[in-house]
């Protein structure tokens, strides 16, 4: 399994509205860094949910129920998206101070690739994650 994080800004698209929603396709993106990394989720891999510029926290964990595909929302075919379903909310969000303070989260591509919108995450990077939101 791998792990993931993508960023949703609330007042587009928040994690509430994703719960209701049960699934949703992530589309839309267009940097190539970020379609790669949709090109490797496979199904059942981890991913945490970030609210980017509202918020700046990490507030669930989704996973992914379909692999990529073309994206919809352009006859690209450079375009990527894959599906999600949301899996649980964070007992406590975690936010991008509480993670940049954090020595160990220093690598990760959400500090370290401020603007990419889809970003892997190592295995103990989420666990340090989770941890940081008392679970």
């Amino acid at each position: 399994m791998q792990y993931w994080l993508v960023k949703s800004e609330p007042s587009k698209y928040s994690w509430d509205q994703f719960v209701k929603d049960g699934k949703t396709l992530w589309d839309g993106v267009r940097n190539y860094a970020a379609r790669n990394n949709l090109r490797a989720m496979k199904k059942g891999d981890q991913v945490l949910w970030y609210h980017s510029n509202e918020g700046l926290e990490i507030v669930g964990i989704a996973k992914v129920v379909k692999e990529h595909y073309q994206d919809p929302t352009t006859p690209d075919p450079a375009w990527l998206s894959v599906d999600l379903a949301p899996v649980k909310k964070l007992k406590k969000p975690v936010s991008l101070a509480q993670m940049k303070e954090e020595e160990s989260l220093q690598n990760m591509d959400l500090i370290r690739l401020s603007r990419l919108s889809v970003g892997a995450v190592k295995e103990e990077e989420f666990k340090k994650v989770l941890e940081m939101a008392g679970m």
